[in-house]
């Protein structure tokens, strides 16, 4: 079982010393991997229902410092070496995919093929108003994007003419490491999420999931694989638990999962903030027999 860490880009795990301490301490002691998400707008008091919590509301304060997710993960893989990077997740329907295409890219570039890109449709409302995208429509949205990112990795010229994006015969480079394709693991809890990663990712990330709903989503995923004639082999499944405990891991390893991923926020302190994470991976990491 594999294990990850989602503690960086938002209050003082935004601080770049911070990081450094945070990521490099990461490699170090066996974490496979750094996710880091992104809002790119939050608000004071939102009507949007927060899918990740029991009383619908984000627990990060609203004027809180949080990192674009790209630039937040390329100054990690600037301080660390071999250690997998992950967005979880970028909201893909926010952007311009042939923006996302190229920066995606890069980051897989300089972080020498180590980078994951974790995709969700987004949940505010009042996000998407302030970068004047519908809101409707978001998941047909994320889902073409994606082709079209696909095929600016794939192509050289590349074109691509859908519903909410086209383009003819252009280049965009750099090319992702791994042969013209990026690994990419889809966010979101729902039945739809579940559904969308099977059809068009690498991957699932479910994020705050109660362990006891775990086989319930994996068989969503299975589901959805056999019907469209996929296996869930090579199919990465990561989950951050809302109740999650080391002595589940095996429990969850047979479920399906490749990796958990610990959520937490850091210490102040660059050398409190190593000794944190030294402290997980002492709780969650199992050594190698």
């Amino acid at each position: 079982m594999r294990v990850g860490l989602q503690a960086l880009g938002i209050g003082d795990g935004a601080r770049p010393e911070i990081i450094k301490a945070v990521a490099a301490a990461a490699e170090t002691h066996g974490f496979a991997r750094l996710w880091c998400g992104e809002h790119v707008v939050l608000v004071d008091a939102p009507d949007s229902r927060y899918p990740y919590s029991a009383d619908g509301r984000i627990a990060v304060p609203a004027d809180a410092d949080w990192l674009d997710p790209l630039l937040a993960l390329s100054y990690a893989a600037a301080v660390t070496s071999s250690i997998g990077l992950a967005t979880g997740v970028l909201l893909l329907p926010e952007h311009n995919p042939v923006v996302v295409a190229k920066q995606a890219a890069t980051l897989d570039v300089l972080s020498a093929g180590r980078f994951t890109l974790g995709l969700g449709a987004g949940w505010s409302a009042e996000e998407f108003a302030a970068l004047e995208v519908p809101f409707a429509g978001r998941g047909r949205r994320a889902e073409e994007y994606l082709a079209a990112m696909r095929v600016l990795w794939a192509e050289d010229p590349a074109s691509f003419a859908g519903e909410f994006t086209a383009f003819e015969a252009i280049r965009v480079n750099p090319k992702p490491v791994r042969g013209g394709r990026l690994p990419v693991v889809v966010g979101g809890n729902s039945d739809v999420a579940l559904r969308r990663a099977a059809r068009h990712a690498d991957g699932w990330y479910g994020f705050y999931v109660a362990a006891a709903d775990v086989p319930s989503h994996v068989a969503v995923l299975a589901d959805e694989c056999a019907r469209t004639g996929r296996s869930l082999d090579g199919f990465t499944i990561a989950v951050a638990l809302t109740d999650g405990t080391p002595g589940q891991l095996p429990g969850l390893a047979a479920a399906g999962v490749s990796e958990i991923v610990v959520v937490g926020t850091p210490p102040p302190a660059p050398e409190a903030a190593a000794g944190w994470v030294e402290d997980l991976a002492r709780t969650w990491i199992v050594p190698d027999e």
